[in-house]
């Protein structure tokens, strides 16, 4: 798959794209990163990208035409249309796994990183198919949502992952927030790991890790447990445990 990232910060993504996990994505081409930078397809002296906003207020606008441009220039480089444009706004729909595992089997796309007080409309509206958020906070750009995606889609690419089952436990991936993990030494300050992870019973094991599961989304992300039911998730073994917290 193929993400063009158009950016008036491009040197933000250079040092995600070759460092981490999620590098073996990028460097093996799974997962095709191109930059293109704005201020490159402004014209002037100044190479401006931005301009105050009509009806006046505080900020200035992204301009539509620079980004009209540098969105040509993708196309044409591309040779066909990118199947979808993501703007990040805080306007947009929030990002979740379940976004997170359909674009990981998709094509890519065009990520649109604005700056200042906001893109022009009409730019937005000619040409952008999804709006994306990282959440009900706002940022000082579009660059830090799409390292987040980039980073989330890549890890579920075949081989990125030391283990290829690991995305499997992560937290979201069932509907619920993931167990809690230990590691050696057995007792770290007076505190031992939980007995049923060193029974070496693996049924044992995998009952523990779901009431861990289970009993850590009832307490920080209730709406996730009646999500989880409501799409018939729980077993009736689950809903025991869950009513004796109760």
């Amino acid at each position: 798959m193929r993400f063009d990232v158009i950016t008036l910060f491009p040197e933000l993504f250079g040092p995600f794209l070759t460092n981490g996990v999620t590098r073996r994505a990028f460097e093996s081409g799974l997962v095709d990163v191109r930059l293109w930078p704005l201020r490159d397809h402004a014209e002037g002296n100044y190479r401006r990208v931005d301009d105050r906003p009509f009806g006046g207020g505080p900020g200035m606008v992204m301009l539509a035409e620079p980004l009209e441009r540098a969105l040509a220039a993708v196309k044409a480089d591309r040779g066909e249309a990118p199947p979808i444009i993501i703007h990040f706004t805080p306007t947009g729909r929030r990002i979740d796994q379940a976004l997170v595992q359909e674009m990981a089997q998709g094509q890519g796309g065009v990520l649109l990183c604005g700056r200042y007080e906001g893109i022009d409309q009409r730019f937005l509206e000619r040409h952008v198919t999804l709006e994306l958020s990282l959440g009900d906070f706002v940022l000082s750009g579009g660059e830090l949502p799409a390292l987040a995606l980039l980073d989330a889609v890549a890890r579920l690419q075949p081989g990125v992952l030391g283990d290829a089952a690991s995305h499997e436990q992560d937290s979201f991936s069932d509907g619920l927030l993931d167990c809690p993990h230990y590691s050696r030494p057995e007792v770290f300050e007076g505190q031992a790991v939980p007995a049923p992870l060193l029974s070496g019973h693996h049924a044992q094991i995998a009952r523990w890790r779901r009431e861990q599961s289970l009993r850590l989304t009832a307490e920080r992300r209730p709406e996730l447990i009646a999500a989880a039911r409501a799409a018939g998730r729980l077993s009736k073994e689950d809903e025991r445990f869950l009513s004796s917290l109760q």
